[in-house]
């Protein structure tokens, strides 16, 4: 089906923080880099404000998506990203993953599916791991003395800011990793997450659509 007339899995809101939280936290990893964070003897280096304000900007974005999905719809319901209370949720997450796993086994890709239990589940410990990046990183904006060899309370911040910047380079690396090859194996459009075309609905649908032209196909709308 034409991605101009496809019914978008995204909504809208979904898309606009998705967007800015992923660029937020892309600048965030790059300028750590080279960055030199302020000295006894010096001032931190540009990279390092870049790296501070970007931070509160992913900050910014990272409370805007909660928010989102707490409310969005459509979309990934709350319960499916954390399914770690509920013993049918549980469940689904296991068979999932065997079937994933005998996806691999057999060297094909496994089917993708946005609302697949496993995949939900890794996104909402995504969210958990950048949400727990953001306010480790703007606590310390806030409560840091300068002293680049603080302890306390700051050094514990800072230890497990930097503890998390590697588990976000991986997370990274796999979401968009595993984004494009789906993508090139034409199971999902990167487009449908990246656009910020706004939805808008026909006169007397109640639906939401990418395009102006055309209503969404009868099996769109059955989703």
């Amino acid at each position: 089906m034409n991605a101009r007339i496809a019914h978008r899995k995204h909504a809208f809101s979904t898309r606009l923080v998705h967007a800015g939280l992923a660029l937020a936290v892309i600048v965030q990893l790059l300028t750590s880099l080279p960055m030199e964070p302020p000295a006894a003897d010096s001032v931190g280096n540009g990279f390092f404000q870049i790296h501070q304000y970007s931070g509160l900007a992913a900050f910014a974005f990272v409370f805007a998506f909660w928010a989102v999905v707490c409310v969005r719809s459509p979309g990934t319901a709350p319960g499916t990203l954390f399914p770690w209370f509920s013993g049918s949720r549980l469940s689904a997450l296991r068979t999932d993953a065997r079937t994933h796993l005998a996806a691999l086994l057999r060297r094909r890709l496994p089917p993708h599916d946005s609302q697949a239990a496993l995949p939900s589940a890794i996104h909402g410990l995504g969210l958990l791991l950048i949400s727990a990046m953001a306010v480790s990183g703007t606590v310390y904006y806030f409560i840091n003395t300068g002293d680049p060899d603080a302890g306390g309370a700051v050094g514990a911040v800072m230890l497990v800011h930097r503890t998390l910047a590697n588990v976000v380079w991986v997370y990274l690396f796999g979401h968009a990793g595993l984004g494009v090859i789906h993508h090139y194996a034409h199971d999902v459009s990167l487009g449908e997450m990246w656009s910020l075309e706004r939805d808008a609905a026909r006169p007397g649908s109640d639906s939401p659509v990418a395009g102006k032209e055309s209503a969404p196909s009868p099996a769109a709308r059955s989703r």
